[in-house]
Formats: C-alpha cells, structure tokens, sequence
C-alpha cells in the first residue's frame, strides 16, 4: 500500500529583472496619465472650454500641444530605453527622468477646485507612488562584483 502525503503546490516566484520592472512601471505611469487626462473631460464643463480653445487655463496652441505630446512622449521612450540601455546608463537615465517627472505629475494639482481636491491627490497620489518605485528601482540596481582573471591577478 502507497501511502501519498499532501504536499502544498507551492508557485515559484522567479526573479523579475529590474528592467522589466521599471519598463511595466513606466507602462502603468503612461496609461494612468492618459486615462487621468480622459476622465478629466467627464468634470462639468471641460468640453465647452476645450471647444473654446482654453485647457488648464492655456488657450490651446501647436506649442501646447507638443508639450503635451512630450509629457507622454517620455514616458512611452521611457519603456523601450528601461529595456534597450545598458545598466549604468538605464539606471542613471530612470533616476533622472523619474525626478523630473514628479513635480510634473504634482502640478495636475494647480488651478484644482476644492470639489475635486480628493480626485486629484489620489490620482498623483498613485502617479506619485509608481515613480518612487521607479526610483527606488533604479537607485537599488543590484551590483556584481567584478570579476578578475586569474591571469590578470599574476600579471599585477
């Protein structure tokens, strides 16, 4: 008689390589700014002063529109350099532009009523979160030792 033991199914949790982190970080930042951008229609308002020519007080011009198509430009290069770079110049790249993206995300906040004041520190809130991650990511990029040759040893 074959006695079997339960044995739990555990599921493996491989490493997850710190590009690929900061790639679907930068992933999540970009359609969160996009869907925070759409939703901002939907407040009272928004179209007729879009159709009037006006956005977050700026009349609506090419330059405003560039601008904007950086804001996002950015994030979505961010995903294919986070996976293409090598690590020295990938880490100091994510640590740079996730600097500069915070005051960016944080000055949504400017010009917001006091009625959507919730909406607005959750939404940054969250954007704000997903960059600490990028930083905390790239700041803590794993190091290796350097490896010496042995025949580079005897030759110093």
């Amino acid at each position: 008689m074959t006695i079997r033991t339960k044995t739990p199914n555990l599921l493996d949790t491989p490493p997850i390589a710190v590009q690929a982190k900061l790639a679907a970080s930068w992933t999540s930042l970009m359609f969160l700014v996009i869907y925070i951008d759409y939703f901002h229609l939907y407040q009272p308002g928004e179209i007729d002063l879009i159709r009037g020519g006006v956005i977050f007080e700026f009349d609506i011009s090419a330059t405003l529109m560039s601008i904007f198509f950086v804001i996002i430009a950015i994030p979505a290069l961010m995903v294919l350099l986070s996976m293409t770079l090598p690590a020295r110049v990938n880490r100091v790249t994510n640590l740079i532009v996730g600097s500069l993206y915070i005051p960016i995300m944080v000055f949504n906040f400017a010009g917001a009523s006091s009625d959507w004041a919730f909406y607005y520190t959750l939404t940054i809130g969250v954007e704000v979160l997903i960059l600490a991650f990028i930083l905390r990511s790239a700041w803590t990029w794993p190091r290796t030792a350097p490896s010496i040759s042995i025949s580079k040893a005897m030759a110093t």
